[in-house]
């Protein structure tokens, strides 16, 4: 699905910010969801490691961001994980979490032409990743996502940054306000 405008996310369910690095997802986040509502695994690995960009740390990081996510989607409470999730195999595990406690599972594509999210990450003061990374990303998106059909009950595409910035979202299908979903 190609998406401008409202996105619409039940009120209780997992949501995946999917895309490489550089697409704009922690912002997106930031901009439309409570901080309480977000589970980053740039957080996870600070908790872990005091060191937000350690991915030395990762393994302890997503053992502990599917430790949060499950805990908060067993309260049916809106989740939303900010990671890339460019990978089945990284978002399989996440999906496992939704079904097993009855919630539906939404991915937010951030589908972002490869030169924006470099020129993006290369502005970055801190959190860069080598570009190799973001084209391994990038490929991985598009070689892994075409319907990602794995079992998501709704998949919203953004693909450009203007389809990011005029996204709004509609949280339980009734229109909210940035921060009250």
């Amino acid at each position: 699905m190609s998406a401008r405008g409202a996105l619409q996310i039940p009120a209780s369910s997992l949501v995946l910010l999917v895309g490489p690095a550089g697409s704009g997802k922690s912002t997106f986040a930031r901009r439309h969801f409570r901080p309480t509502e977000i589970v980053s695994s740039d957080a996870c690995r600070a908790l872990v490691s005091d060191e937000p960009f350690d991915q030395s740390a990762s393994e302890d990081a997503f053992a502990l961001l599917h430790y949060i996510t499950r805990a908060r989607l067993r309260g049916r409470m809106l989740t939303v994980v900010d990671a890339t999730s460019v990978r089945e195999a990284d978002r399989a595990p996440l999906l496992v979490l939704a079904r097993t406690n009855g919630v539906p599972a939404v991915a937010i594509v951030f589908d972002l032409p490869l030169e924006t999210c470099l020129e993006r990450n290369r502005s970055r003061a801190e959190g860069r990743v080598p570009d190799r990374v973001v084209l391994q990303q990038s490929e991985d998106l598009r070689n892994g996502s075409s319907g990602l059909e794995e079992g998501f009950s709704a998949v919203h595409r953004l693909s450009s940054p203007e389809d990011v910035d005029s996204a709004t979202i509609m949280c339980g299908f009734a229109s909210v306000s940035d921060t009250d979903c």
